[in-house]
């Protein structure tokens, strides 16, 4: 549902010495509640538009799901959608999923992982991808520029970031922008999911900033093989795709790239 993702502010522009009044867009940023089988696991401050697809990317992405089938996404659970505006949605597996345990904190449009007992948990769960498929340099390289033209909030307000799921020949198979990138990057995981395409096998995630630990351990609970961004990953993250066994590449720009992490006998050139 892509309802209201801006507003119109009113602001003074200032250029070549001259200023005047003109309307701007403004992203918005709400609330959205995610539960599991009735119970509440976090609340993430997000931009609305593809709330399931966030919720359930969401609840995969932090192993919630166990492998359990997801039967049904819905607003408000227990009344009405409007009278929670549209910011609470459930993800049910029917009880199949465990029981989860609720994080008592907002998640923020900034919010990474921190502490290492939480860091361990979710490297513990993992295995490393199969399969490596690799993903040549130059496609990498091009995925900036390849995503760009599909950025459609991000041409209106200039204050979300994108996530895009791409193929090893540069296909950009969809695109989804959010106010935080681990929400966008949630929205295509589960849009992957719910379309029955998870693991991502031999398919690369880009990501519009920069890649932290977050963003390697979302890209490999889904099983993508590259991660590809237009900044710099952290050395949490460079140390996590190593583990995970994924192509990580930053610094992304037309005949320019820094490969970290490569899993392949031989680095791309």
């Amino acid at each position: 549902m892509a309802r209201g993702r801006t507003v119109s502010q009113l602001v003074r522009k200032y250029e070549g010495g001259d200023s005047r009044r003109a309307p701007d867009q403004l992203v918005v940023e709400e609330p959205l509640e995610i539960r599991l089988d009735g119970t509440r696991v976090t609340t993430t401050m997000r931009t609305p538009g593809h709330d399931y697809e966030l919720a359930v990317g969401f609840c995969h992405t932090d192993g919630l799901l166990a492998g359990a089938p997801v039967q049904t996404v819905r607003y408000c659970a227990t009344g009405s959608a409007v009278d929670t505006a549209f910011n609470v949605v459930t993800v049910e597996t029917g009880g199949l999923a465990p029981v989860p345990t609720p994080r008592l904190t907002t998640t923020t449009s900034s919010c990474g992982w921190c502490g290492t007992d939480e860091i361990d948990a979710v490297t513990d769960r993992l295995a490393p991808v199969p399969g490596h498929v690799a993903i040549d340099a130059a496609v990498l390289a091009e995925m900036p520029d390849r995503v760009r033209g599909r950025q459609e909030l991000f041409d209106a307000t200039g204050g979300v970031h994108a996530a895009a799921a791409f193929t090893a020949d540069g296909e950009v198979l969809l695109v989804r922008e959010d106010i935080g990138r681990h929400n966008a990057v949630d929205k295509v995981v589960g849009r992957l999911l719910l379309d029955g395409s998870l693991p991502a096998a031999g398919l690369g995630l880009f990501v519009s900033g920069r890649t932290s630990f977050e963003i390697v351990q979302k890209a490999w609970a889904g099983g993508f093989s590259a991660i590809v961004a237009v900044s710099a990953p952290s050395s949490l993250a460079v140390d996590a795709a190593r583990r995970a066994g994924i192509t990580l590449a930053g610094f992304a720009r037309p005949g320019r790239l820094n490969v970290y992490v490569d899993p392949t006998p031989t680095a791309p050139t």
